[in-house]
């Protein structure tokens, strides 16, 4: 068996900030009569005591929780400092949204602390869990009852695309494995290309033109809206090794590459393989839009300056969805690359049941999505709005 094998299963849950609000709001929000925020006053809820920023900022540079905490924990002896009322840390993509990911990450620190948010490229959500959320974790542990309480407070917000979100709340869940309740919630401002999780908790769908009087509002309804809950799926995959693999951020190379024994697969399995495990949200597919979206990728990183924006981003995956196989496929390549129906066998174990059911893929099948949301490739919903009869046949 050549190909790769991958397997999925429900895993723990995130928690997602929502921005849910009224048709009146939403009008308002669009126009320049919005909800107007005073700038001082969000500061004050945002920012964290000096001491425990300064700290947060040293634990990560010098990766040593116990000898930053050890130099700090004097930072509030008096008991006079206390935990803001919504504090925030944001990590900002700096690569999304065109040309404001700079100008964004500048004005968020002007609103709530230069520590406080942080640049992707110069520090990465596991390394703040680690040492940033460490250090908070060992100041409450010596006393400080303003570090505990910021840290139980503590809420991030990802100014990126659906990749970016997902890259923090898999670095998140780390937490769970750990032990170190609680997790913090999550809130999002949409600078990618299709931001369909964004869209799915009503954070929009798009960048507002009108930024700088949005992010405000934003930040406001960050530290307010309502908590929810969303599935998070746990993803293993083995290729024979040899194959040349770029893996996105929520892909880690593991040791562990057993499947089910209960699966039977056609074949023998390669004696070495390379192995890769990780969690998902949004979706996992496999298929031609999976293609465009890994081209897309590359691209991106290859030729950073082509990728200016979502409307470019949009028609640069156009461009790939044509040379990848939705229209040109059967023009111009073998027929069996027409569909996945000659280099795929899907297994399903349904709830309560101990066996694998092999599910037959037709061949006009060109993707296979598992979907974790009501909003794809850019806000459509494949499943539409079924009648409750139809919803009926499918209950377990």
């Amino acid at each position: 068996m050549d190909s790769p094998t991958a397997s999925t299963t429900e895993g723990s849950t995130a928690r997602i900030v929502t921005s849910r609000s009224s048709v009146i709001e939403s009008i308002r929000g669009c126009g320049l009569s919005g909800l107007r925020v005073n700038k001082e006053d969000l500061k004050k809820k945002l920012s964290m005591p000096k001491y425990l920023r300064h700290a947060i900022r040293d634990s990560i540079n010098s990766k040593d929780v116990n000898a930053t905490a050890d130099r700090y924990r004097e930072g509030n002896s008096a008991g006079r400092e206390e935990a803001p009322e919504g504090p925030m840390v944001v990590f900002v993509n700096s690569r999304s949204g065109g040309r404001h990911g700079p100008e964004l990450k500048e004005r968020l620190q002007q609103l709530m602390g230069e520590e406080q948010v942080f640049d992707l490229s110069e520090v990465r959500p596991n390394e703040f869990v680690a040492y940033g959320l460490g250090c908070l974790e060992k100041l409450a542990g010596l006393g400080d009852f303003c570090a505990k309480d910021t840290r139980d407070k503590l809420r991030i917000l990802v100014a990126g695309g659906d990749g970016t979100v997902g890259w923090v709340l898999g670095s998140l869940t780390e937490l769970h494995r750990q032990g170190r309740e609680p997790v913090p919630p999550v809130a999002v401002i949409p600078l990618g290309t299709g931001n369909d999780l964004s869209r799915s908790f009503g954070w929009g769908g798009s960048f507002p033109f009108a930024w700088k009087s949005a992010v405000k509002r934003s930040l406001l309804r960050a530290i307010t809206g309502p908590v929810c809950r969303l599935d998070s799926w746990h993803l293993l995959m083995a290729m024979p090794r040899g194959e040349v693999v770029d893996p996105p951020h929520s892909l880690k190379s593991t040791d562990d590459c057993s499947l089910d024994q209960g699966l039977r697969i056609e074949g023998e399995l390669p004696e070495k393989m390379n192995c890769y495990e990780g969690v998902f949200y949004n979706y996992f597919s496999i298929g031609m839009d999976a293609q465009v979206a890994y081209g897309f990728h590359h691209l991106r990183n290859e030729k950073p300056y082509l990728a200016q924006g979502p409307i470019s981003n949009k028609l640069i995956y156009s461009g790939y969805t044509c040379t990848q196989g939705w229209f040109l496929t059967p023009c111009i390549s073998d027929p069996s690359l027409r569909g996945l129906k000659n280099i795929i066998r899907m297994h399903v174990k349904k709830v309560n049941c101990s066996e694998w059911e092999q599910i037959p893929v037709p061949k006009s099948v060109r993707a296979i999505v598992a979907l974790n949301l009501h909003s794809y490739a850019s806000g459509r919903n494949p499943w539409g709005s079924p009648k409750p009869e139809y919803l009926e046949k499918f209950k377990l």
